[in-house]
């Protein structure tokens, strides 16, 4: 009679492999990676055809110099930005490190999100297909699926209109709307995401994205089914965290980086 060979033993869990956020103690190291990372972003939003014409940003808060923000060059296509071409402008929009010019448009908002919520180190912003559509509803993401959740009584809607955002007190008035939440839906202008890592904040941003699509693309099909109000609390408590949408956006950031290296220059 032929033995059945015994199972392998389990390996030990503290073997096993896990990322986790990086931990710099020289601010030029988190600069070099808070830089990869929004280039890489970037590049990514590009590729999910998040661009529109010179519309749109993400920008991270220098680790140094904490009134000055790293921004995609105006004018470059997302698809070919490099760590080394971003742009750092300080909370007057003026550039102080780089080649190009920055959108204005970019700090109206930008720099007052960051400087109402100290502890964001990202803010994205862009012209996606689907948040514009959920924009022009003025409505907010639903809890209609479990990735929806991470978004429940986490996020505002900003209820109003006024044109291209070029001065501050409107950048202000967005900052307020957004309070300690991580998005806002701008009516009839698309979604905010804000994350203590550029991971995080671009996570968001995708999900936000992808979520509004399945709310549009559910309610278009039929009536879809909400998730109660206990357990979309208890969801969101599971997969809301920063830590949460760091770890989700590392297979991302695997993709990008090893099939682009060139971001990194």
């Amino acid at each position: 009679m032929t033995e059945i060979p015994a199972a392998p033993a389990p390996i030990p869990v503290d073997q096993l492999q896990f990322s986790l956020p990086p931990v710099h103690e020289d601010p030029a190291d988190e600069r070099r990676h808070r830089k990869e990372r929004l280039a890489g972003a970037l590049r990514l939003f590009g590729r999910f055809g998040y661009e529109d014409g010179v519309s749109g940003h993400i920008t991270a808060r220098d680790p140094e110099f904490e009134d000055c923000y790293w921004v995609n060059p105006f004018g470059i296509p997302f698809a070919q930005v490099t760590a080394g071409e971003l742009v750092l402008v300080n909370g007057a929009g003026q550039v102080v490190r780089g080649r190009h010019h920055v959108n204005q448009a970019a700090f109206a908002v930008h720099a007052e999100v960051h400087r109402a919520r100290p502890d964001v180190v990202a803010v994205a912003h862009t012209h996606s297909l689907h948040g514009r559509a959920l924009a022009a509803l003025g409505e907010l993401v639903e809890p209609y699926t479990q990735e929806a959740c991470a978004f429940f009584e986490d996020h505002a809607l900003f209820d109003a209109y006024t044109g291209v955002v070029v001065d501050a007190e409107e950048g202000r008035r967005i900052a307020a709307a957004l309070g300690a939440y991580k998005a806002v839906v701008l009516r009839n202008h698309g979604l905010l995401t804000v994350g203590d890592s550029v991971d995080a904040a671009a996570w968001w941003f995708i999900s936000m994205e992808r979520c509004s699509q399945v709310q549009l693309a559910a309610r278009a099909a039929g009536k879809p089914v909400l998730i109660d109000r206990r357990d979309a609390v208890l969801t969101r408590d599971q997969l809301g965290s920063d830590l949460v949408a760091w770890i989700n956006y590392q297979p991302l950031w695997r993709q990008i980086s090893t099939a682009e290296p060139e971001l990194l220059s």
